[in-house]
């Protein structure tokens, strides 16, 4: 297997929040083409953009970034990218990080390390990454989604609630102080950047959704109920902001003057 990875960027124009969000302009440039160049940078042997939007294509392919074009229906952007790894025709064994078209400020060495870690773990079908929680704000967030690993930094659950549940702490609430929390057990707060292989991305989408999928919103659960393994990296560099609504385009585009300046 060549040890390099490649890169797809699923992106949708319909937004509820954000409408028209991957065209939105950073600092002269698409969202989309901001994060492109971003992966870029990671090293990936290829960087291509799925989408179901002429216009997305186009502003990519104008910026000479490849873009490919996937049906309009797919129900999760996993389907969208087992049908790009389709198009692209990318061997079983290929290495595909799946980099989000919202995250223009995300890290060219994050993407790398969530594509080394799957490969130097053949026993699992996927790698993601995780970072340490550090107010207990987050921790009760149910937003921010919660990874509890094995020895192996093999992910045992993901989950919205706060895990792992300390017992001894003093309190349980969001004036906890996790300074006081056991070192060797501190919570990890799950960042949404996927490694897979191949083989294992085209049979995904055929899996049948989990109960506990269903139960927490989470698709990653539905790998895990069906007995494969996801391989962690935990980051102590906490990602970019994402975004979401207008009030995180506003801030991403300050963040991006203040370092492109």
């Amino acid at each position: 297997m060549h040890d390099g990875f490649h890169v797809i960027i699923p992106a949708r124009r319909a937004s509820t929040r954000l409408p028209d969000k991957p065209l939105a302009d950073i600092r002269g440039a698409p969202m989309v083409v901001r994060v492109a160049q971003r992966a870029q940078a990671s090293g990936a042997l290829s960087c291509t953009v799925a989408t179901d939007d002429t216009e997305i294509a186009r502003v990519c392919q104008d910026a000479g970034i490849a873009a490919l074009l996937t049906r309009a229906d797919h129900p999760s952007g996993s389907d969208r990218l087992a049908e790009a790894v389709q198009q692209l025709g990318l061997s079983d064994d290929a290495l595909v990080v799946n980099v989000q078209g919202d995250e223009p400020l995300i890290d060219p060495a994050l993407i790398r390390d969530v594509a080394h870690v799957l490969r130097a773990r053949p026993d699992c079908v996927m790698g993601t990454v995780a970072h340490p929680i550090a107010t207990a704000q987050e921790l009760f967030n149910p937003n921010v989604v919660k990874v509890v690993l094995d020895r192996q930094h093999t992910a045992l659950l993901f989950s919205r609630a706060p895990l792992p549940w300390w017992r001894d702490a003093p309190r349980h609430d969001t004036a906890l102080s996790l300074d006081d929390w056991p070192t060797d057990a501190r919570p990890l707060r799950h960042i949404g950047l996927y490694a897979y292989r191949a083989g294992f991305l085209r049979c995904f989408p055929s899996l049948p959704p989990a109960p506990l999928e269903r139960c927490e919103s989470l698709e990653q659960l539905r790998v895990l109920w069906h007995g494969e393994r996801i391989a962690v990296t935990v980051s102590d560099r906490a990602p970019g902001p994402g975004v979401d609504t207008p009030e995180d385009l506003a801030r991403v585009r300050a963040l991006w003057q203040r370092d492109h300046a």
